[in-house]
């Protein structure tokens, strides 16, 4: 029997613009993301295309990120950050005449900078409307998440807010892609069976939950996680298959850990001197990254071995190897015939390939040429393209759940971080309240309400409380979350008064103003 195989991305930044500062840290988030995974992945579907490889794939793009993906203001920062790392690159060689290994892989750097600089010159950088073309002829299916990333079961005692998260989202993907998405990418695959009605209402059929979030239905799943269920109100849930997810997901006995990969975290931007580097820190007093790496991850210790790409590319044909045999076991497991064929969908963050992950688009590639090279066991289709095949699905109900830890959603609530959801639940009260208080608002009242709307969606993003918890970048978490939330406070408190400072929203706008089409009717009508 041949498998059905569902490779699902979930692309996502949080919005991070600032106007005022020629280079900013978290902007260089979104350009490394770009250069090493957005481009490159770009590339590898192209080349699909051209190949005539028949191998669709689903691809979750978060509304954040396609505002930044085609912002003016960000794609021209963006093509200066190539720019400037084939200039590193180049002068790399010239430091590193005396070694030939380092010399050999700032040369390949080079190249490829050059090459992705191109690429994002030809498409004036603007990879959203690339997507849209690759979805319009068939090749990938692109779904949206909520608006800001926000862990939509912490909404549910809030639900105007919720209901905007689901809404924006709707908006923006037509907005960007034309059309609406039978999809919907759950942020953190966190559900909760009492957003059903929500998904319903904003034209969502499929979501993606947890492994634990299939399993754990009453009845339990007569295919386990190979086979989608539908929830009593009529939602398709697929779940994660753990297998493949362990295998690609973890660094700690996963394929991403292997010795002879690049090291992510040993960069020329820590090793070298600063006054060489300055011009290339995310920011002119942040050290940082440089995407100039020169180690293989070699082991836990701080001792690291030169990197081979060599090496490193024999690791990918074993893994893709590898991977190829590990779902062979799910098509001769013994058990009655199946009525249908197995699907296996494999959900991750795109950023993982190509980013945090060098060599990850080359195991894609490798894995999608290799399954169509070995006799067409697994068919590479979209949980749409499932559900058109296979409607008839079996009824469950689910649990709660969430990929985060304890599988539920302590992760954006602990002692550290909860203040953000408790602030922004009360912002969602007040924002009701003054729309409510002003059916037919006009001017600059309109463009102040508008404003602290998209401040309390940003400051519902699931990446502040993330970070936090995780002491990833905390310090960034805490500020970012409390920023939006100050701003929505003097918005309310301006528009309260009556007494709106035009220019003051003006200057504000020019930072925080990413949805054009915020209703705030989602605030106004019960």
């Amino acid at each position: 029997m041949k498998g059905l195989f569902c490779l699902v991305l979930h692309a996502h930044l949080p919005w991070v613009r600032e106007p005022a500062h020629p280079r900013f840290l978290e902007e260089s988030w979104l350009f490394e993301a770009v250069a090493e995974c957005y481009l490159p992945l770009t590339a590898m579907l192209e080349r699909w295309w051209r190949d005539g490889l028949a191998a669709r794939l689903t691809l979750s793009l978060s509304p954040t990120l396609a505002a930044m993906l085609s912002d003016p203001l960000l794609r021209g920062r963006c093509r200066e950050y190539l720019l400037s790392r084939i200039e590193l690159a180049e002068r790399e060689q010239q430091r590193a005449r005396w070694s030939p290994a380092v010399r050999r892989l700032a040369g390949a750097y080079a190249a490829v900078y050059r090459e992705r600089a191109a690429r994002h010159e030809a498409c004036g950088g603007g990879l959203a409307g690339v997507w849209r073309q690759m979805a319009d002829r068939g090749q990938i299916e692109v779904i949206p998440c909520s608006a800001t990333h926000a862990v939509l079961p912490l909404l549910l005692p809030d639900p105007c807010s919720l209901r905007a998260q689901l809404g924006v989202a709707r908006s923006e993907h037509r907005r960007h892609f034309g059309k609406d998405a039978p999809g919907f990418w759950l942020p953190e695959c966190a559900y909760d069976p009492a957003l059903d009605p929500w998904l319903a209402e904003a034209g969502a059929r499929w979501s993606i939950v947890e492994t634990c979030g299939l399993l754990g239905s009453r009845p339990a799943p007569a295919a386990g996680v190979h086979a989608p269920v539908f929830t009593p109100h009529g939602q398709a849930l697929f779940g994660r298959d753990p297998l493949t997810a362990f295998q690609v997901w973890s660094r700690h006995g996963g394929y991403p850990g292997d010795p002879r990969y690049r090291d992510f975290f040993r960069d020329a931007g820590f090793d070298l001197e600063s006054e060489y580097l300055r011009p290339y820190w995310p920011g002119p007093d942040h050290q940082g990254f440089t995407g100039m790496k020169y180690h293989a991850i070699t082991g836990a210790g701080a001792d690291k071995r030169p990197y081979d790409p060599d090496e490193a590319a024999r690791a990918v044909d074993e893994h893709a190897a590898h991977f190829r045999s590990l779902r062979r076991r799910v098509l001769a497991a013994p058990g009655p015939p199946a009525a249908r064929p197995p699907v296996l969908v494999a959900p991750y963050d795109a950023e993982l390939f190509g980013h945090w992950w060098y060599e990850g688009i080359a195991f894609l590639d490798q894995a999608a040429r290799g399954d169509a090279a070995g006799g067409g066991q697994w068919e590479w289709i979209t949980p749409t393209d499932y559900l058109r095949r296979h409607p008839d699905l079996q009824v469950v109900e689910p649990p709660a759940s969430s990929w985060g830890e304890g599988a539920d959603f302590r992760t954006w609530r602990q002692p550290n971080n909860r203040w953000m959801l408790e602030r922004a639940l009360e912002a969602g009260r007040i924002l009701q309240g003054l729309v409510r208080s002003r059916p037919a608002p006009a001017g600059a009242e309109r463009r102040a309400l508008e404003l602290a709307a998209q401040e309390l969606l940003l400051a519902q993003a699931s990446d502040w409380p993330f970070m936090v918890h995780t002491n990833s970048n905390a310090g960034c978490g805490r500020q970012r979350a409390q920023s939006h939330l100050d701003r929505f406070d003097a918005l309310a408190d301006r528009i309260e008064r009556g007494m709106i400072d035009e220019p003051w929203l003006a200057n504000l706008a020019a930072s925080d103003s990413l949805f054009p089409d915020v209703d705030l009717c989602y605030w106004r009508d019960e």
